[in-house]
């Protein structure tokens, strides 16, 4: 086994340790985990010194005495196609303006405040220690979930609830997970964040905008069905999941997590300059790469990123 080899090995089973992480006491918890984090970044500017090094070793020097000019044949290349994601992107933005949601872009760097603060995490909360969320040398943050445009959507359209008596927002987005990749996990993804606020917001409300937008998208009736879950940001918190029906690949007798959702917390209105004593309201998320890989029978969400010429063109 070569050098780098053996370093990804080691980067490979130290990510096994983060499981152990919710095994600890509460006051354990943040020194394991910034002790892994501190042997991963060793071993990450090890393995990149490496691969740097491979590469500059590789690199051939460009020709700049190649000829270029009049006699030259000109590069044409062949018409372009949007990415499949952008495609889906657009539709599923399509589908809630048509339920009377506003959309508005999440952003691809945010801070501390809205990623965290805003959304009622604990000053302890593991999520902040790192070993899940990306950080960079100024302290930003590429947001691990859409949910960080929340209080954004709640103060940008805040005067909604005297116009119209609602706030109605989803915010397609994407967003950054330290995963370990395979298949069906990437670092790099889509997510795609409702928020609904009223005087009179219910959860009933909610399932049935959610079921209304799978059976849309899909073009077909489709079962759900929820479990209680967690969130700082919603209370109650559910996971939604529908049935697999044979047209995705089902045999009628499974169900599909298709994300997180519940009424949003009150401290989070609270926050964002909204009474909860007068105001209620629900919030979702969830992933556009799964739907997309449900509709088309894709089997490797890696394929999305991999700039893979031959799966691009199928689409």
């Amino acid at each position: 086994m070569g050098k780098l080899e053996e370093l990804k090995a080691k980067l490979n089973n130290l990510g096994r340790e983060y499981a152990k992480i919710k095994t600890l006491r509460q006051e354990e918890r943040k020194a394991f985990g910034e002790q892994i984090n501190r042997q991963k970044a060793a071993l990450l500017a090890q393995i990149k010194a490496l691969e740097d090094a491979a590469e500059d070793a590789a690199v051939e020097p460009i020709d700049l005495t190649a000829p270029f000019g009049e006699n030259t044949t000109p590069f044409t290349p062949a018409s372009g196609t949007k990415h499949p994601l952008t495609t889906e992107l657009d539709r599923v933005a399509e589908i809630y303006r048509q339920m009377g949601f506003n959309v508005i872009e999440a952003r691809q760097l945010d801070d501390e405040f809205h990623m965290f603060d805003s959304l009622n995490f604990p000053k302890e909360h593991p999520a902040r220690d790192g070993y899940d969320t990306f950080r960079t040398e100024e302290g930003f943050i590429p947001p691990a979930h859409t949910s960080t445009m929340q209080y954004r959507a709640l103060t940008r359209f805040r005067d909604d609830l005297e116009k119209y008596g609602q706030i109605a927002v989803v915010v397609p987005g994407r967003v950054f997970r330290n995963e370990d990749v395979d298949a069906t996990h990437e670092h790099t993804f889509y997510q795609c964040e409702g928020v609904f606020v009223s005087k009179d917001a219910t959860l009933g409300q909610m399932l049935a905008t959610w079921k209304n937008f799978f059976e849309t998208y899909y073009g077909q009736k489709l079962n759900i069905k929820t479990q209680p879950g967690f969130f700082p940001f919603t209370e109650p918190s559910l996971e939604f999941q529908i049935e697999k029906p044979a047209s995705l690949g089902g045999k009628g007798d499974g169900w599909l997590e298709m994300g997180g959702c519940g009424m949003i917390h009150p401290n989070v209105l609270k926050t964002a300059g909204i009474d909860p004593e007068v105001y209620k309201g629900f919030a979702w998320g969830g992933g556009i790469d799964r739907l997309v890989m449900l509709k088309y029978g894709i089997n490797d969400v890696r394929y999305f990123e991999s700039g893979k010429l031959d799966f691009l063109k199928e689409f």
